[in-house]
């Protein structure tokens, strides 16, 4: 009879995180050399070249590897030619980067040279390129507020900003469920004021922005007040007069 061996929840959690440590380790390495082959690899962290291939063959599964032919000088020998291991550009992104400070810092030195006027000109200027590209893609989306909402979710979902809108009472509420500038706008709201000004713009009314990602919310949430509502509250307000 074959001896069964039961690993608990405990051992398993474990053995996966053994296993993350060691391909952080692989993929460090790949950052640092570029390329290298699973012997090369293997050997740099005192691992046999099944163990390091076991590893290389999942970081491949999930697209965080790929293989190149290794060129080789000498005259060529037996078997498969060697294949060095790379890292692909999805796994590039996940290492850490400083784009966030090196804009934080451009930004206070505009501040300091030229005042918080020139960083909200800045501001301006840096967003109308996807103004530009949001309002061509809703061309067709006619004059209603709420239907230029849904037609600039659809553009800004197309930009990364994985955006919403729906229907209130009220009116709509357009929400931005990522901010790629969010780090950044949280010293510097000119970026936020920029981006809600366009929004107006683009969909040709007054919008009120109620919360933003920068400001520690979970969504930038934009209310846009429906042709009706508008009216009413310019004919209420109009009444006091």
């Amino acid at each position: 009879m074959k001896n069964v061996v039961q690993l608990g929840d405990g051992a398993v959690a474990t053995a996966a995180a053994s296993d993350g440590r060691t391909r952080d380790r692989v993929a460090q390495l790949l950052l640092e050399r570029g390329a290298a082959t699973a012997a090369e690899l293997g050997a740099c962290l005192g691992l046999s070249p099944a163990a390091i291939r076991k590893h290389l063959d999942a970081m491949l599964s999930d697209g965080l590897v790929e293989t190149r032919e290794v060129r080789r000088t000498g005259p060529r020998g037996r078997g498969r030619p060697a294949k060095a291991f790379v890292l692909t550009a999805a796994a590039r992104e996940s290492f850490p980067h400083h784009y966030d400070n090196i804009a934080a810092a451009a930004l206070r030195w505009i501040a300091q040279q030229h005042g918080p006027e020139a960083v909200s000109a800045f501001a301006g200027a840096q967003i109308q390129a996807l103004e530009d590209r949001c309002r061509t893609a809703m061309q067709e989306a006619g004059a209603d507020p709420i239907a230029r909402a849904e037609a600039l979710a659809d553009a800004l979902t197309a930009e990364g900003y994985a955006a919403s809108a729906t229907t209130i009472a009220s009116g709509g509420q357009l929400c931005q469920h990522h901010c790629p500038v969010a780090h950044v706008a949280a010293e510097f709201p000119q970026l936020c004021d920029a981006e809600t000004e366009v929004i107006s713009r683009l969909i040709g009314t007054h919008v009120q922005r109620l919360a933003t990602i920068a400001h520690g919310d979970g969504v930038c949430t934009t209310h846009i007040p429906s042709r009706t509502h508008t009216t009413a509250t310019t004919v209420r307000t109009d009444s006091h007069d």
